[in-house]
């Protein structure tokens, strides 16, 4: 099991290929970057004593820091459902579910008659 040659590793890595996808994997590639950077930043600040100042963990530049969540009291009120709006978002849902049987249907019958 410790020898493993170019053959074995080769194997292995298009049977990951073909389990996971190569679509998915540059995604996972990256993420499991960002999580190496933040434990790496994280280690250093847990070696460092505690007079000296720690190191901000690496944030990522694809995604966009989050902006905080409003105070309560900067949220709108929000006005009570009727009984008129609770029937009018019931046939909304009933309506799309309607929907979607009707474009799961012709896929269907496609794959029996394959």
């Amino acid at each position: 099991m410790g020898n493993l040659g170019a053959t074995e590793l080769i194997i292995i890595a298009v049977v990951i290929i073909l389990l996971f996808g190569a679509k998915k994997m540059p995604d996972m590639a990256r993420s499991l970057g960002r999580s190496m950077r933040i434990i790496k930043a994280e280690t250093k600040g847990m070696r460092q004593d505690e007079g000296e100042e720690p190191v901000a963990p690496v944030q990522a530049t694809a995604t966009p820091a989050r902006p905080q969540d409003p105070a309560p009291s900067q949220l709108p009120e929000a006005k009570a459902a009727t009984a008129s709006d609770v029937e009018k978002m019931q046939k909304q849902i009933d309506e799309l579910q309607a929907q979607l049987k009707n474009s799961q249907a012709p896929q269907a019958e496609q794959k029996n008659a394959s």
